[in-house]
């Protein structure tokens, strides 16, 4: 089998799980014609959205009792981190939305906003903002497709952005360094650091889960972030640290 990008090799990872009841890292291996390193990290992914469960050498289906809860949990708490941070949008306020399934949550809550201009670098984000009934004025940064973060990234996205100035850009994380700022995975950070340059306020928008995990990739240190968005597991001590360094933390209502 010919390689796949990383999304598509993760669905075919989940169709093949529901059909054979497990899958082995080496035969995955082989199958994609990648390391087993990369099958390693697909199957952490997949288990951290609730996908799957790993077992030495593989991984096996989420029982169907834990799939409806986790899926439930995940979904209600993204969407509350989204109202709360969609509380800092004015009408009329250039707001910058970086890709994500957490930033991608705010997109309902624009119809309740008006004069709206929203550039982003995601098709998932920009597909959705055309489904809106109240009209919000589209940018897309266009560029080079990265199938990793399934959005747009290079020079092209970067002189694009800087043509204009926002009120607000809205980012997610994979990780959150109290020493350092944002973490993450993709090695492809310029267009994050560029969207903080051209915000007046940067808003994360990120699960309390993700506090703690130090990702070797430095997305954006807090002197670029002016504003955290979580859920109430954030332990006092790391939200008074972070507070600390300037940044306005706010939990998403339970």
């Amino acid at each position: 089998m010919s390689k796949r990008n990383t999304q598509q090799r993760r669905h075919a990872i989940m169709a093949m799980l529901s059909e054979q009841g497990e899958v082995s890292v080496d035969k995955l291996s082989s199958l994609f014609e990648t390391s087993e390193v990369t099958i390693r990290k697909d199957l952490a992914e997949l288990e951290k959205n609730g996908i799957l469960l790993r077992r030495y050498g593989g991984a096996v289906p989420v029982p169907a009792e834990m799939v409806s809860e986790s899926v439930v949990k995940v979904s209600e708490r993204k969407k509350r981190i989204a109202i709360a941070a969609a509380s800092r949008i004015r009408d009329h306020n250039r707001v910058v939305i970086d890709s994500g399934s957490t930033t991608a949550a705010l997109i309902p809550l624009l119809a309740e906003k008006h004069g709206l201009v929203v550039m982003t670098n995601s098709l998932k984000v920009a597909n959705s903002i055309t489904e809106l009934e109240r009209e919000v004025t589209l940018l897309m940064t266009g560029g080079t497709w990265d199938p990793h973060s399934e959005a747009f990234q290079g020079q092209v996205a970067e002189q694009a952005l800087r043509a204009y100035d926002f009120d607000q850009l809205f980012i997610g994380a994979d990780g959150i360094d109290a020493e350092r700022g944002t973490t993450t995975f993709n090695e492809l950070i310029g267009l994050s650091r560029v969207m903080a340059e051209v915000s007046r306020e940067v808003v994360v928008m990120v699960e309390s889960e993700k506090i703690g995990r130090k990702i070797p990739n430095l997305e954006l240190p807090w002197q670029a972030i002016t504003t955290l968005v979580t859920d109430s597991g954030i332990d006092d001590n790391t939200k008074q640290a972070i507070e600390q360094r300037g940044i306005t933390v706010i939990y998403a209502s339970d």
